[in-house]
């Protein structure tokens, strides 16, 4: 069969044409994070607004910085969660939430979506950063989850830096939790329903995490919290349970907020990544579907970004601390749903 030179020419133009297009649409890195979701009120006076505008900027910031200059999804998703471990104004590593017995118990998980190696921890109490000793689980042990006691001796054999409990005391995680014991106090036989249905609008305010694709098309989800305000010894969230807070493969990577029991009965985040690839969806399609049609009004928010650096943040709560940024300069950063 011959084939004219113009026919040849007019193939390659269109071959070119797509291929442009298609690039066009990836993105060469894709960032976001989360700061918790809930009933957060817009009557927030300004000046603590202009705090928490400022601590999700700078946690954008430092992700940025680390996938701007070549580097990894897994290095950038934590940099951003140690940074928001480290600012009081959220409910991870210092300013962490009290437990019913009036300590502080930390849960994080971090994983690779190019090897869907992982690392999660529960119960931790000395870690200044657990999303770093998560990491530390994912590369340096054969195994996956560690709780408790064991999680604080495999802590003993890392260089991760510690701290006293009380490191992550702050005065408005104090006063929450004496008003929660306040009404335990005032109706015991409500203190149940009071921890996990009276307060959970408040308790939403809790978890951090981010999720980022890089240059080399690889995926990364990091999700750290302080837990539940005045929980039960030995509850364990959502968010250490891989594919249920936080999760990340070759489709997308996401990390979780909200009511962690709601977010376990759904494997939220693994549903989310499933619901793509089974489907044909997007990734703002799959998250609507877990928000609209397995999840109740109030209960949860999502962070994710696919394989082509689209990134997708929307919740079903009245707000979400949120921000998002791709190297088209795409950038975003909001805490109510009409902003």
């Amino acid at each position: 069969m011959k084939i004219s030179i113009s026919s040849f020419v007019a193939f390659a133009l269109l071959l070119f044409l797509f291929t442009a297009c298609n690039s066009s649409d990836q993105k060469e890195w894709a960032i976001a994070l989360h700061g918790g979701a809930g009933t957060i009120s817009q009557d927030l006076p300004d000046t603590i607004k202009q705090q928490y505008y400022d601590g999700l900027e700078e946690a954008l910031r430092v992700g940025e910085l680390v996938l701007r200059d070549g580097g990894s999804a897994l290095d950038a998703v934590e940099q951003v969660v140690r940074n928001l471990e480290d600012n009081p104004l959220f409910n991870a590593g210092k300013g962490s939430v009290f437990t019913k017995d009036g300590t502080h118990e930390l849960d994080a998980a971090i994983m690779d979506g190019s090897t869907l190696g992982a690392g999660a921890l529960t119960g931790l109490t000395t870690v200044k950063n657990p999303i770093t000793l998560a990491r530390k689980v994912m590369t340096d042990s054969p195994h996956i989850f560690f709780s408790g006691v064991g999680a604080e001796e495999y802590a003993n054999q890392t260089d991760v830096e510690r701290v006293e409990n009380d490191h992550f005391h702050t005065d408005q995680r104090y006063q929450q939790w004496q008003r929660a014991q306040e009404q335990a106090l005032v109706d015991p036989a409500e203190a149940e329903k009071t921890s996990l249905y009276d307060w959970i609008e408040d308790l939403k305010f809790g978890t951090v995490g981010a999720v980022a694709l890089d240059s080399d098309g690889k995926l990364a989800a990091a999700t750290s919290t302080g837990g539940m305000t005045n929980k039960q010894f030995g509850r364990v969230g959502d968010v250490p349970i891989i594919g249920s807070g936080t999760f990340a493969n070759h489709v997308a990577a996401i990390s979780a907020t909200g009511w962690g029991e709601q977010i376990m009965r759904n494997v939220s985040a693994n549903t989310i990544a499933n619901y793509m690839e089974f489907n044909d969806a997007t990734l703002e399609q799959a998250i609507q579907f877990v928000l609209s049609q397995r999840l109740n009004p109030g209960d949860a928010g999502f962070i994710g970004v696919d394989r082509n650096g689209n990134l997708s943040m929307q919740m079903n709560t009245a707000g979400m601390f949120r921000a998002s940024l791709d190297s088209d300069g795409n950038r975003v950063v909001m805490i109510w749903q009409d902003e």
